[in-house]
């Protein structure tokens, strides 16, 4: 196995499903500072005139609002897993949505058994949020587990609770790391109600699969990455039988919408139980192949939601997975965002996110799973960065669909650009953010987001 630091940056996807080594050890605690820019001026070849007139100041979320259109899905990227000002933006754009523009869901780089028990909480007050949070955002996923999320979701619940004439908001995650105990839940209690004469079957195939009373969500992906590869698999082969059974024999006896509905979000719960056992059971020599699949999944639950529960969703994750185009085609193949776009076509909009500088947390390497703070100075010459820098608003916005045709073809060409995942490197890949997204957001400055205990 791969021990060493990652080649390049847009690691974030590495976060799930890595080399078991990569989660097994510790690292310490670490602080850094940002260097003070400094003013610069526009060089040949770089468009500031038409990228200005494009550019709208970040507090016109009016204006903003008016890119998204009509989309059903919005991606909005970050440059970074754990920056205060990213995750910041994500709730005020949220709620400026869910108030002008009828969104109703907020989903998260999360896994989907997440996604359920802080929905219990969104919509019906079951639970502790912080104690959710500190139980399911552990391991690769600790970078969720930050008092900016924790302020979304309580304005997420107390939204539900003083708006009762209005849709609930809802909270979803779509991603596969962690396949916890509320989605088995949730299919055996379908089969209680609706196919008894299932249960026994599929007890046996999910017996051993079920986390048990107690496990922590960290430790449960620790061991799957130690497993051994035919254990892998034949998890994975029974989680699949599972669904087959379901999805073959398990439509409930009394017809009707209620019953059609519920064997729909049993089918989804199942689907997410063996997307993440299939995850895992990818060797490690297929490990854009296992990217893919995880792409694949996260855009595929995104979708079902859309489908089922309707309304317009705010999807936050990385830049590299919102995006169009990957800027490491060899290890990560295709973005959720492209997935998107083939599925949903205009109602899918990508919003990649760029910042000059300021201070991140990040894994220092592969082995470590506690994060550091780390001093990201202000770009140099040649980088994206370094020429947004240069437009009069310090923090803005801009659709480049529209932009003027000069701004469309600095946009268009590849430059180092700025890609903070999981784990901290000194490489940046080169990002043509035209081709990457429909909306890019500078920020001129972020600082590391405040990580909960």
């Amino acid at each position: 196995m791969n021990h060493s630091r990652p080649a390049s940056r847009p690691v974030s996807r590495r976060r799930l499903l890595g080399s078991a080594a990569a989660v097994l050890a510790a690292g310490a605690l670490g602080s850094g500072t940002a260097a003070a820019s400094t003013p610069s001026t526009p060089s040949a070849g770089e468009p500031i005139g038409a990228l200005d007139r494009s550019a709208l100041p970040l507090h016109d979320l009016d204006g903003l609002g008016r890119m998204i259109g009509g989309a059903r899905v919005v991606g909005l990227g970050e440059a970074s897993h754990s920056a205060h000002e990213f995750f910041v933006l994500k709730q005020r754009l949220f709620r400026h949505l869910v108030a002008t523009r009828g969104f109703t869901t907020f989903v998260l780089e999360a896994s989907w058994s997440t996604g359920l028990r802080l929905d219990a909480y969104v919509t019906r007050g079951i639970g502790d949020p912080a104690q959710i949070m500190r139980e399911e955002f552990q391991g690769q996923y600790v970078f969720w587990n930050t008092r900016e999320y924790l302020d979304l979701i309580g304005w997420m619940r107390r939204y539900n609770a003083t708006h009762r004439g209005r849709p609930q908001l809802r909270f979803v995650g779509n991603d596969l790391g962690y396949a916890g105990p509320d989605a088995f839940d949730r299919v055996t209690d379908y089969l209680a109600v609706h196919r008894p004469e299932l249960a026994g079957r599929i007890k046996d195939l999910y017996a051993g699969l079920r986390p048990a009373a107690g496990t922590r969500a960290g430790a449960w992906m620790i061991g799957q990455l130690t497993k051994d590869l035919p254990a892998r698999r034949a998890e994975a082969d029974r989680a699949d039988a599972a669904l087959a059974l379901l999805r073959d024999h398990g439509r409930p006896r009394a017809a009707g919408r209620d019953g059609r509905r519920a064997h729909a979000w049993a089918l989804q719960n199942a689907t997410a139980i063996t997307q993440s056992f299939t995850g895992y059971a990818f060797p490690n020599e297929q490990f854009p192949e296992r990217m893919r699949y995880r792409d694949r999944a996260m855009a595929a639950n995104t979708a079902w939601w859309l489908r089922h529960e309707g309304g317009r969703i705010l999807l936050a994750s990385n830049n590299g997975h919102v995006a169009y185009t990957s800027d490491n085609p060899e290890e990560f193949p295709e973005p959720t965002g492209a997935f998107l776009r083939d599925r949903l076509g205009p109602d899918y909009v990508s919003i990649g996110l760029t910042f000059n500088q300021g201070t991140v947390n990040a894994l220092p390497e592969p082995i470590a799973q506690q994060p550091l703070e780390y001093a990201v100075d202000p770009a140099p010459e040649g980088y994206n960065e370094h020429t947004l820098e240069k437009l009069r608003h310090r923090d803005f916005s801009i659709d480049m669909r529209t932009a003027p045709a000069a701004a469309r073809a600095w946009l268009a060409a590849a430059r180092p650009t700025r890609s903070y995942g999981l784990y901290w490197s000194s490489d940046d890949p080169e990002t043509a953010l035209g081709h990457s997204y429909d909306i890019l957001i500078h920020l001129h400055q972020v600082e590391a987001a405040h990580l909960l205990g």
